[in-house]
């Protein structure tokens, strides 16, 4: 199928989706995730297999070339278990994108240059197509901290608000790199954490405060702060929530 904004992808029929059309306004997010499988034909193939039971709208292939698997307009199953602000179950308001990568079970790789150009044509597609936030351009590790790595602290997400297609924060890396590894008072870590809430993050349910901090955390430092993902708060982390907000 070829689009008029030049952006050329190949249908690839997945069994895997909802019924009946959702109406494109309830189309709010973008999903990004990585396959984690060490075959690429295996993840195509699973993806587009009934008894498998998951699909995502797009694939993205290692040459970068674009697969679509699922009609936008219908409800792919990609998110499984997911919280966001006021949503849950984000399947049902969002359009999941998957990226050819061994994740980190197999030698986590960073993405193609041909993989990186694809997401910044597809996202910048369906962004002007369905009006989308670049704030709501999420990764899976956004929306189930508990449960997914994806697609994880090697995911361009810098380069990416560049460009207008996702979130970033302002502040110079040189400046806020001097306070990595500074611990929080009592106050700024219940500041810090009340901002993740405010950004977008939920908590997770039934889960103590020690390991409700800690993932949330892990999934905050592989978006804003990959450099070091610890899943230890310090005085950078609570900076970059901060600015986020501003």
């Amino acid at each position: 199928m070829v689009y008029k904004t030049g952006l050329n992808s190949t249908k690839n029929y997945s069994y895997n989706f909802s019924h009946p059309k959702r109406a494109k306004t309830l189309i709010k997010f973008i999903i990004i995730h990585y396959t984690g499988m060490k075959n690429e034909s295996d993840a195509i193939n699973r993806l587009c297999d009934p008894k498998a039971k998951v699909s995502a709208h797009y694939f993205i292939k290692k040459n970068g070339k674009i697969l679509n698997l699922v009609p936008d307009l219908y409800t792919a199953w990609h998110a499984g278990i997911s919280y966001w602000k006021n949503f849950k179950l984000l399947n049902d308001y969002s359009i999941g994108i998957e990226i050819s990568n061994p994740g980190h079970s197999n030698r986590y790789k960073p993405f193609s240059p041909n993989q990186i150009k694809s997401i910044k044509k597809l996202l910048k597609f369906l962004i002007k197509n369905y009006k989308i936030n670049p704030s709501n351009v999420l990764g899976h590790s956004d929306i189930s901290p508990d449960r997914k790595k994806d697609p994880g602290e090697k995911f361009p997400w810098k380069a990416l608000a560049n460009k207008k297609l996702s979130k970033w924060h302002r502040l110079n890396p040189v400046y806020i790199k001097k306070y990595r590894k500074i611990i929080l008072s009592k106050k700024e870590k219940i500041g810090f954490l009340r901002n993740l809430y405010k950004i977008g993050y939920c908590k997770i349910k039934n889960a103590n405060e020690e390991r409700n901090i800690k993932y949330l955390t892990l999934a905050f430092q592989r978006r804003y702060r990959p450099e070091l993902v610890n899943g230890k708060i310090d005085k950078e982390c609570f900076l970059i929530t901060k600015n986020l907000l501003e």
